[in-house]
């Protein structure tokens, strides 16, 4: 199915038992949130507001709330993209099966971006922000923010469209001190590509124009997150996945997607900084509230019958997630070309990706010796020195051919094959003072932290246990000890009260478990619930690496500094509490919960999922 409009996609849905339309009245404040969590939660389909408290357009959301209905979306074109990606990971595929590659030139060729001839939809009529469903998602969050945003950029003095950036940034579009109707905020992060753009025009005196594209075709929003091989242009993409050429149009210097349902138009003002947030993000805590770029708004452009397109973040997994499966189904081939020598990577979806990286790599150094991390470790300081994954705070990373069928993705059972080969005496390596995720607040300031590689390959070292030595007692405060998984165990710990308190406690701790045999429990976990933390996969991912910082919060059992060499001969412990410094979990609403639970009594289409 090819959609040309985001009403094509919401009618095919409804038509495949994809998607229920609510036409009670919602509000966006809150309501449309807690709507949407309990609907993904429960594997729910997509859901159509057709009636927004304080907006004459409608909403929907969730669109792409299951990897099934993803694929669904794409299902026409998805194997077609593929195709055209084998070709760039290896060219000579082509060679190799032509049959199979004939059609992936014609895919690349016939999705260039293409200017509408005649009256675009999008021109059809304008509105001003505030008439713009006004979503808010969690209690703290510091106005209406657009969740899906297509932020088109192009250089200075540029005018060809494929020289553009297309990125999903967040926007907020009411609250703090934002003038309603005029200013807008504008965060993003680090390795943006808006971020080049804005820098050079800063140096010059052109005004720098921005368009914010909402909704159009599934496949728009997407590529805007889609991180692009070499060569390769968002729009370009968008074309290909959505089988059908990205339209545009231009008005008053600025380009419009001719196929979205809105455009935002105007100007980022250089060298203006406006408070930007608080905003519930992907780690399942607020974003606090940081000077990011203002836009000064001219126009808002809508097409008839316009949909407003957007999603709810939160702790992980959440709608985004199918982002980053099917990110996975398409650029998979592409990781030997861009990390030589690895074999696969995980940007753990449960721990928020940045705080965790699984990856294995290839161990080829020295095939006549005992094998140990060698190689591994050139790649992983080549995926600590890459883009996005620099970014990544604990980089635990294998060797190939240790054992078959190793997979990051069976989580569980990578955490077995490397704590049974891991040496913490020889295996850690960190990097201090340096940068972490701008959402991640486990540092030592906004941007600032540190990182750790954990490195393994060989022969198993030990084995694993989930039970305790019949001496094992703990020191006044720790209690409760609960194992995740065989290997390692969570111990709740007194509340964190500061640095200098944590690392005595510890050291204390320390002590009294270096009197234990607990060589086959490599892992130890300071946690304030330990029933939490052992309830679920998803909740050790969470807990263990979205609350620490490497280089502030890892101890060890017999630890020792040799040549500026930190490592431990007993259990690696990690201290992962909540500190004072972090960020506020997000925790929704009780009034607002309560309203939602009447709306699934009251309106049809809610009451019938029995949710």
């Amino acid at each position: 199915m090819v959609y040309k409009s985001m009403q094509e996609c919401v009618r095919d849905l409804q038509k495949h038992g994809h998607l229920i339309s609510v036409k009670t009245e919602v509000d966006p404040d809150l309501e449309m949130a807690e709507i949407h969590r309990r609907v993904f939660d429960a594997g729910g389909p997509a859901i159509l507001f057709e009636n927004v408290k304080g907006s004459p357009f409608r909403a929907v959301t969730n669109i792409y709330g299951t990897y099934a209905r993803t694929e669904f979306l794409f299902r026409s074109t998805i194997e077609k993209v593929q195709k055209v990606i084998e070709l760039k990971a290896d060219p000579a595929n082509f060679f190799k099966k032509p049959t199979r590659y004939l059609s992936a030139p014609f895919t690349a060729l016939t999705a260039l971006p293409m200017k509408s001839r005649f009256s675009s939809p999008i021109t059809y009529g304008e509105t001003s922000i505030s008439q713009l469903p006004q979503v808010k998602s969690w209690p703290m969050d510091g106005g209406a923010f657009v969740t899906l945003p297509q932020v088109f950029t192009l250089p200075p003095k540029v005018q060809n469209v494929m020289q553009s950036n297309l990125g999903m940034y967040r926007i907020q579009l009411s609250g703090n001190n934002y003038q309603m109707d005029k200013e807008i905020g504008m965060h993003y992060q680090l390795h943006r590509g808006i971020g080049v753009h804005h820098t050079l025009y800063n140096k010059g005196d052109e005004p720098f124009r921005a368009s914010i594209f909402v909704g159009g075709p599934p496949s728009h929003a997407f590529s805007a997150i889609m991180p692009m091989p070499e060569g390769l242009s968002e729009l370009t993409f968008a074309g290909m996945l959505g089988g059908r050429r990205f339209r545009y149009t231009r008005r008053d210097g600025h380009v419009l997607s001719s196929d979205a349902d809105f455009v935002i138009t105007g100007k980022i003002v250089k060298n203006k900084k406006m408070p930007e947030g608080p905003f519930g993000d992907h780690l399942g805590y607020y974003s606090l509230q940081h000077d990011f770029p203002v836009m000064e708004v001219d126009k808002v452009y809508h097409r008839k019958d316009a949909i407003w397109h957007f999603t709810v973040v939160g702790r992980p997994p959440q709608e985004d997630s199918s982002f980053g499966y099917l990110i996975h189904q398409l650029v998979k081939l592409l990781t030997p070309q861009e990390f030589p020598g690895i074999v696969e990577i995980n940007a753990v979806d449960a721990a928020g990706v940045h705080p965790l990286l699984l990856a294995i790599g290839s161990e080829r150094y020295m095939p006549f010796r005992e094998r140990r991390p060698e190689e591994i470790l050139t790649q992983a300081n080549r995926i600590l020195g890459s883009g996005q994954t620099s970014l990544a705070k604990f980089l635990i990373i294998a060797a190939e051919g240790d054992v078959p069928k190793l997979s990051t993705h069976d989580i569980p059972a990578f955490f077995d094959h490397v704590l049974q080969r891991v040496d913490w005496t020889r295996d850690l390596h960190f990097q201090t003072k340096t940068t972490i995720d701008t959402l991640d607040y486990s540092g030592t300031g906004w941007n600032a932290g540190s990182k750790v590689v954990i490195a393994c390959c060989g022969d198993p070292l030990q084995q694993l246990s989930a039970e305790l030595p019949g001496n094992f007692n703990l020191p006044d405060g720790f209690s409760k000890p609960k194992f995740v998984q065989k290997g390692i165990l969570a111990i709740q710990a007194p509340a964190f009260q500061s640095q200098a308190e944590s690392a005595e406690s510890i050291a204390k701790l320390c002590d009294q478990l270096a009197t234990l045999p607990l060589d086959q429990i490599p892992l130890i976990l300071l946690v304030d619930d330990s029933d939490f933390t052992a309830a679920t996969l998803n909740n050790f991912l969470w807990v263990a690496f979205t609350r620490t910082n490497p280089s502030h919060d890892i101890y060890g059992v017999n630890s020792f500094v040799e040549y500026k060499h930190w490592g431990c001969r007993g259990p690696l412990v990690i201290d992962a509490r909540i500190k004072p410094h972090h960020a506020p979990p997000l925790i929704p609403d009780t009034k607002v919960s309560k309203r939602v639970d009447q709306l699934f009594v009251d309106d049809p289409a809610l009451a019938s999922l029995k949710i």
